[in-house]
């Protein structure tokens, strides 16, 4: 009897030690892919890491056409051109072995905008559209990278509110026009530029030069100029 006792909880026991272990696997085994599939960089994919591509293939003479930080059809070619001479697999996607040879390391996100949360999302769209709606994908992206460029620098408010809700700052603020809801290609760009896409390289003033009223802002150095804005340091 003892004996039946004792085989029936050691059955038992194995039973429950199986499903924990198939437990654990199954938790492992759903989470691995997802972080896999992130980090590849595809047609349609866009931010920094992508304009690391680009300048890595322009310079090394395959030709990726405009470093925008969208993957596109030249980004593509390119990339297949880099994989057909260095014996890779020829599909056009980046994943971890072209990255690697291409000395890169694939993130399924940029440590940049690790401080930033969904208000500030919200509020730098909110400041994108206002200024910018109408103007190309790249404009936005630009405007968005120049609140984030205030608020790294010392010589502005050190937070995204601060710095666009500064007085005089940002002509949508003192008309209004900054409680108009964002649309996606706003919050597409916002997320962009917290990512650190920067198509401005650093500057922390833009204008139109049909529409602007202060005297002062013409004696910035315009480095760029991306639709109707000038961007300028």
């Amino acid at each position: 009897m003892e004996r039946k006792v004792i085989i029936k909880t050691s059955v038992a026991a194995l039973m429950i030690l199986v499903t924990v272990v198939v437990t654990i696997a199954a938790f492992y085994s759903i989470g691995r892919p997802a972080t896999e599939e992130v980090a590849v960089l595809k047609m349609g994919s866009s931010g920094a890491q992508v304009r690391t591509l680009q300048k890595k293939l322009n310079n090394w003479g395959y030709n990726a056409g405009t470093v925008d930080g969208i993957y596109g059809s030249k980004t593509v070619a390119a990339v297949k051109r880099f994989q057909q001479k260095n014996g890779l697999v020829v599909d056009g996607i980046v994943g971890s072995k072209t990255a690697a040879a291409l000395g890169m390391t694939l993130s399924s996100g940029s440590s940049n905008n690790s401080s930033y949360n969904s208000s500030d999302v919200y509020l730098l769209a909110k400041c994108i559209y206002a200024e910018s709606r109408g103007e190309p994908y790249l404009g936005q992206v630009a405007v968005g990278a120049v609140v984030l460029n205030r608020v790294r620098s010392s010589s502005f408010p050190n937070s995204i509110s601060g710095v666009i809700y500064q007085p005089y700052a940002f002509t949508a603020v003192a008309d209004g026009q900054i409680n108009l809801e964002p649309n996606n290609d706003a919050y597409s760009a916002a997320r962009d530029a917290m990512n650190g896409w920067d198509p401005t390289n650093g500057c922390l003033y833009y204008f139109n030069p049909a529409t602007a009223t202060s005297s002062w802002i013409w004696s910035r150095k315009v480095k760029l100029t991306i639709g109707k804005h000038k961007f300028a340091v």
